[in-house]
């Protein structure tokens, strides 16, 4: 008989795991709160990039995979995973409004033995002092009878090399029971799975990760403001020094970091320093970095056209990343932000995205004053712009 799982949130994290463990031996169930979301996905349609819809629907067809909004049905799951979003709040403080909620409502259905695994990205410590409580409280159950399990997801929408199967992945546990039921679970699709020795750790090796990548690439960024002034391109200072074979890996500048990872999770690790009293400077100014590139993109369109007042605007590409539609925390979104603050008429391209913000997407045409290259797809066709000048966020003087 198939094992139960439930797992709650299909996002970006949640529906491509729901998928993947509904094609070994499970029952999955995928919980989520948006009913218009649930009634496509149980056509098989799914917004979300890299999705395979007919693997989508022939689970739910073959009845692997059953889609609901009603908590209820995680009753009897022998694992529960919770992949809820962990955004930032209106003070750039960390929100856990979600993984509150999602707590609350499996804590009724948590019973002895049960194993809960976190996959949202936390603060250190915040599954052990704020989940288990939250789960003990709802479920009657003292923490020593049911499972808690972290392991930190790491999925990259649209990679053609690493996904679900073959990117390393960290688990840890609450007790070593717990760790090794979810790299037990685990190991059924995963092929490669690395054992933390707490909780903390493990939570923190995330963070650590995607603070990792923004500093380096707020540092790339100033660097490649510093080699404009300079008067020299940054892609062939890059491309010299990604020569050595040891102690450099290159990172590449752009209007600024977007996703739901780069931008967020160094302030998750950040306010655990200030909370310490150990602020994390480097991560503080790289964000400081990030957030300071739009208005200098303005800037350097005013040296290209001068005042920007009126002025006809393209911006093209607005997603967070080259050849995906997600503008999660997309740079190019405050970019055009601050353009429409000087003044100027904004459209933007973007055959992805295709709509945002109530506008649509434009085409590419010359009829403009500038146009200002922020995302990069493969599909552009840039000598659609004919003599229009063009601002190359991604370095080029």
């Amino acid at each position: 008989m198939s094992k139960k799982i439930s797992i709650i949130g299909l996002g970006y994290v949640g529906l491509p795991l729901a998928i993947t463990a509904s094609t070994r031996d499970f029952k999955v169930i995928g919980i989520d709160k948006n009913s218009d979301k649930l009634n496509l996905l149980k056509v098989g349609s799914s917004a979300i990039e890299g999705i395979d819809n007919s693997e989508l629907l022939a689970s739910i067809n073959k009845n692997r995979l059953e889609l609901s909004n009603d908590y209820a049905d995680i009753d009897g799951s022998e694992i529960v995973l919770i992949c809820v979003p962990t955004p930032l709040n209106d003070f750039l403080k960390p929100d856990l409004t979600y993984l509150e909620s999602a707590a609350k409502s499996i804590a009724p259905y948590i019973r002895r033995g049960t194993l809960v695994i976190l996959e949202s990205t936390v603060e250190p410590g915040t599954t052990r002092n704020f989940l288990i409580p939250i789960i003990e409280d709802g479920s009657g159950l003292d923490r020593s009878e049911f499972l808690i399990a972290f392991s930190p997801e790491r999925i990259d929408p649209l990679n053609q090399i690493w996904n679900i199967q073959n990117t390393p992945k960290l688990v840890s546990g609450f007790t070593d029971e717990a760790c090794q039921k979810a790299i037990d679970f685990y190991a059924s699709f995963v092929d490669k799975l690395v054992k933390c020795d707490s909780l903390e750790i493990a939570e923190t090796s995330k963070l650590l990760e995607n603070s990792f990548r923004l500093v380096n690439i707020s540092f790339i960024n100033e660097f490649s403001i510093f080699c404009h002034a300079l008067g020299i391109e940054v892609e062939k200072v890059l491309s010299a020094a990604a020569t050595k074979p040891y102690g450099f890996m290159p990172f590449y500048p752009s209007s600024g970091v977007g996703g739901h990872c780069i931008p967020i999770d160094p302030i998750y690790l950040a306010n655990s320093a200030n909370r310490l009293g150990m602020p994390l400077k480097m991560v503080e100014l790289a964000d400081q970095i990030n957030h300071g590139l739009p208005k200098y993109f303005v800037k350097r369109a005013q040296e290209k056209i001068r005042n920007l007042f009126g002025k006809k605007i393209l911006v093209i590409g607005i997603s967070y990343k080259p050849n995906i539609s997600d503008t999660r925390e997309s740079s190019a979104l405050n970019l055009i932000e601050e353009l429409k603050k000087q003044g100027a008429i904004v459209s933007w391209h973007d055959d992805l995205v295709k709509e945002w913000n109530g506008e649509k997407s434009v085409a590419l045409s010359s009829d403009y004053d500038l146009a200002i290259l922020a995302t990069p797809h493969d599909y552009l066709d840039l000598t659609k712009l004919g003599d229009l000048p063009i601002l190359n966020t991604r370095g080029s003087i």
